[in-house]
């Protein structure tokens, strides 16, 4: 567990036993974080800021949506932060946040044993360097809270931009025309278009959570509501980049399928001709073959006779399929 004391100068480290003290204290705000396997978590949450037993459950074990549940004395939030893995695999780095008056508490959800530890943390520790920078410097826990939510949607938007860098080279790569291995390609559309469709879910999801903090006016002060608006609105833009990137994606995917399924047809119809061509002439020379053809003689008639019939048909044959457009 990390204990941090938000002042008007700065942040402060402390150790946890001063704890009940810094509560007390009206020059600033305690900042509390800390893993959810943390064995001071569930005493921190149950005895120190009395979160309700759903809220201690909740920040003890995976939660695949975000939420919001507003209590007298505290909001509790859970976010969702993407991390990209291999194969296209997007991580869900989960966040969740009791916003109080005297205090904020970040739980860092159970995280994918493949996933690097600092990766969950990089949004908190993010905004604590600006603090101690001194290019962020908030007033109260949920300003702080804002800090770290427009810090989840810089992460999405990374995502997305990562995403918005690549289309090019795959649009180029769909339109030159190389169909040799399609599936190597569309796998690739396909896993891009997984990370795209992740994040926009994400984004949505979060928009709806802020707004309904926007309404939640018995228990958040209307300040601390514009900070949910501005959210809201900040996810909602997120999700509009999204769902744009998606589109220009799912054409370049239907344009891609659209190709590849017109070489196959054309190549079902050529081999439709070869097979319709050579299909009579198979027939003839299995019935003539053996017995016009022999060792002891040959019957010279029959046998240009057969094959002017099958030359008459071939050419019939190559002729309709000329008509039908098959070559």
């Amino acid at each position: 567990m990390h204990l941090w004391f938000v002042h008007p100068d700065g942040i402060r480290p402390h150790d946890g036993s001063e704890l009940g003290a810094l509560l007390e204290r009206t020059d600033g705000f305690v900042w509390i974080d800390m893993p959810a396997d943390d064995p001071e978590a569930e005493r921190v949450l149950v005895e120190v800021v009395h979160a309700h037993p759903l809220v201690v459950a909740a920040c003890r074990q995976r939660n695949h949506v975000p939420t919001v549940h507003g209590y007298a004395d505290h909001v509790f939030v859970v976010l969702h932060s993407p991390y990209a893995g291999n194969a296209g695999h997007v991580h869900l780095l989960e966040l969740d946040q009791l916003v109080g008056r005297r205090y904020l508490v970040t739980v860092h959800g159970p995280i994918n044993p493949v996933v690097d530890p600092a990766e969950a943390v990089r949004e908190t520790a993010a905004v604590r360097s600006r603090i101690e920078r001194g290019t962020l410097r908030p007033g109260s826990p949920a300003e702080l809270s804002h800090a770290i939510g427009s810090a989840v949607v810089r992460s999405q938007r990374g995502l997305v931009s990562a995403v918005a860098e690549g289309l090019p080279e795959l649009e180029q790569a769909a339109m030159a025309g190389d169909f040799r291995r399609p599936e190597e390609l569309l796998e690739r559309l396909f896993l891009v278009r997984h990370e795209l469709i992740t994040v926009r879910t994400m984004a949505a999801q979060s928009h709806e959570i802020y707004a309904r903090i926007r309404s939640l006016d018995r228990v958040v002060p209307e300040a601390e509501r514009a900070f949910a608006s501005d959210l809201a609105e900040q996810f909602d833009r997120l999700r509009s980049l999204a769902d744009g990137e998606s589109h220009f994606l799912f054409g370049v995917i239907d344009l891609y399928q659209t190709r590849v399924t017109t070489k196959m047809t054309v190549a079902m119809e050529r081999l439709a001709v070869i097979a319709a061509v050579t299909l009579p002439v198979t027939a003839l020379a299995s019935i003539y073959g053996m017995n016009v053809i022999v060792n002891d003689s040959t019957h010279v008639v029959q046998l240009v006779l057969v094959l002017a019939v099958m030359a008459a048909v071939s050419g019939l044959l190559l002729r309709w399929t000329k008509k039908q457009a098959w070559w």
